[in-house]
C-alpha cells in the first residue's frame, strides 16, 4: 500500500469503499494513481508531480483544464437556478443550447434531446429509431445493426449494438443485434489519415445482413465515424458514404455515435461534416462541456421529430427522458464551452496541429513492438505486438511507465491511444513521441 502522502490523505477504508469503473480495482489499489488538481495541459498527482494530459482526460477535456470561464458560469448558475424539472417544465438555457447545437450540426439535424452521458445518448438514439418506425406504422422494423469493435457506452442498448467482446460477455444476452465487421484491415497498416483500401467492400457487408434479416425488419445502423475506444479504427475511404447510400436505399436509419468525434476532434464540429456524410441521428457527449459537468445529447433530423408530433397534444410524444436532462448547470457549462471553441478557433487549431501530430506519431513506426499506427485530426493510436500469453499487458506497462515519466495516455487491448487537448503545443507533441520511443525500447 502506498503512503498517505501519495494517497492524498485517504485511509485504507476510504480507498476500499470506491468500486472503480473499468478498472482492475485490486491492481489500482495496490499502487493508486490519484490526481488532485489540473490546469491547462497538466494534472497534478497526489505526490506533487506534474503529468501532461495526452488524452484529454477521457476524450473530453478538449480545452485543457481549469477553465475559469466555465467555472464562473457554473457557479453563477448554481446560485441562480440550480435545478429545474425536466418534465413538463423548462428553463431558457436548454432551448438556447439546443438551437446552438442545431446550428452546429449538419443538414437538417435540428432537434436536440438532452441526456447526461454518451451511454444515455446511445440508448436514447436507439429508442428513438425504434419508436420512429412504430410512429410511421412499421412496428416490424425493430432490428439493429452495430459493428465489431464499436463502442456505444455501457447501457444495455449500447453494449448490444457495440462490438467490444469484454463489454458484452460480462452481462449475458441483451438485445438481438447484427454486427458489421470492423474496418481494421491488414492492407491499411500505417495509414496516414483515412485508409485507402476496402471501404466500399466493407460497407457492402451490410447487404449480407439485409439479405439475411430483411430490410423491412431493420430499424437502424449505428456506427462511430471512427471507433475511438477500440483504438482509433478509421473508416477506409468510401466506407461511410456507401453505408449512407445503402441505408437510404433500404429505408434504414443511420446513426453516428459522435461522443468522441464530436466537437472538433477531427477538425470539424462533427465527423459527419468532416467526412461529408449525413446521418439521420448524431449522439454526442464528452466535449460538449469539456468534461466539467456530465451531459449528452441526441441530435435528430426534422423528419424524425415531426413524425412523432401526432396524437393528442397534451400526451408526451416520446415516453423517455431523465431527471437531469438539460440540467441548468450543465447547459451553462456547455454554452461557455462552445463559446471557447469558437472564440479561440480551436477546431481550426486541430487542423493546424494535425500534420505535426501525424508526423510525430508515425516517427514511431520503427520503434520496438510497434505493428501499426493510425491517426486522424488529434486522435491517434500506436498498436503493439501482444506478449505471448499476456494480451494487453505490454500496452498497459507502457502507459503506466509513461504516467511515471509524466505523461497521461490510455491503453485499450494492445493499443496505446493518444488524444490531447486542442491547446497542445508542438514541443508537447514531441515530448509524447520521444517518451513513447524511449519506453518502447526498454519494455520487454
Amino acid at each position: 500500500m502506498a503512503d498517505l502522502d501519495s494517497l492524498a490523505g485517504l485511509s485504507p477504508e476510504e480507498l476500499e469503499a470506491h468500486w472503480m469503473p473499468f478498472t482492475g480495482n485490486r491492481h489500482f489499489k495496490s499502487d493508486p494513481r490519484l490526481f488532485v488538481a489540473a490546469e491547462g495541459m497538466h494534472y497534478t498527482t497526489a505526490d506533487g508531480r506534474s503529468v501532461l494530459d495526452a488524452f484529454s482526460g477521457l476524450w473530453c477535456s478538449n480545452l485543457g483544464h481549469g477553465r475559469k470561464e466555465i467555472a464562473d458560469a457554473v457557479a453563477s448558475q448554481l446560485t441562480g437556478l440550480d435545478y429545474s424539472p425536466a418534465f413538463q417544465f423548462g428553463h431558457p438555457a436548454a432551448f438556447k443550447l439546443a438551437k446552438r447545437l442545431a446550428d452546429m450540426a449538419p443538414g437538417d439535424l435540428n432537434r436536440v434531446f438532452f441526456c447526461n452521458s454518451g451511454s444515455e445518448a446511445a440508448d436514447t438514439a436507439l429508442k428513438i429509431a425504434r419508436a420512429y418506425w412504430r410512429a410511421k406504422g412499421r412496428p416490424e422494423k425493430i432490428r439493429l445493426v452495430g459493428r465489431a469493435q464499436g463502442y456505444h457506452g455501457v447501457n444495455f442498448g449500447g453494449i448490444s449494438v457495440g462490438g467490444m467482446v469484454g463489454n458484452r460477455k460480462t452481462f449475458g444476452p441483451a438485445l438481438d443485434v447484427d454486427h458489421l465487421p470492423h474496418t481494421l484491415l491488414p492492407e491499411n497498416t500505417f495509414s496516414r489519415g483515412l485508409p485507402e483500401h476496402g471501404g466500399e467492400a466493407m460497407a457492402n457487408r451490410l447487404l449480407d445482413i439485409i439479405n439475411l434479416q430483411g430490410a423491412e425488419n431493420i430499424a437502424a445502423v449505428m456506427v462511430e465515424p471512427f471507433a475511438g475506444s477500440a483504438g482509433v479504427i478509421l473508416p477506409p475511404k468510401g466506407y461511410l458514404k456507401t453505408l449512407r447510400e445503402l441505408c437510404s436505399a433500404h429505408d434504414i436509419l443511420l446513426i453516428f455515435d459522435e461522443v468522441i468525434t464530436g466537437f472538433g476532434r477531427t477538425g470539424s464540429a462533427f465527423a459527419a461534416q468532416e467526412f461529408a456524410v449525413q446521418p439521420d441521428i448524431i449522439t454526442t457527449a464528452k466535449g460538449i462541456t469539456n468534461g466539467a459537468i456530465p451531459m449528452g445529447a441526441v441530435i435528430a433530423s426534422d423528419d424524425i421529430y415531426q413524425t412523432f408530433m401526432q396524437g393528442p397534444e397534451h400526451i408526451p410524444e416520446l415516453a423517455h427522458g431523465y431527471t437531469y436532462s438539460a440540467h441548468p448547470v450543465a447547459c451553462a457549462a456547455a454554452m461557455v464551452t462552445l463559446d471557447i471553441y469558437e472564440n479561440e478557433k480551436l477546431f481550426e487549431r486541430v487542423n493546424e496541429m494535425a500534420p505535426y501530430f501525424e508526423e510525430a506519431l508515425h516517427s514511431l513506426n520503427d520503434a520496438a513492438h510497434v505493428v501499426d499506427i493510425r491517426n486522424y485530426g488529434l486522435a491517434g493510436a500506436v498498436q503493439l505486438q501482444p506478449r505471448e500469453g499476456e494480451p494487453g499487458k505490454r500496452a498497459m506497462d507502457v502507459v503506466l511507465e509513461a504516467y511515471r515519466r509524466g505523461i497521461l495516455l490510455r491503453w485499450t487491448g494492445d493499443t496505446i491511444a493518444i488524444a490531447p487537448p486542442f491547446i497542445i503545443e508542438r514541443n508537447q507533441i514531441t515530448q509524447i513521441a520521444e517518451t513513447l520511443r524511449d519506453i518502447l525500447q526498454e519494455v520487454r
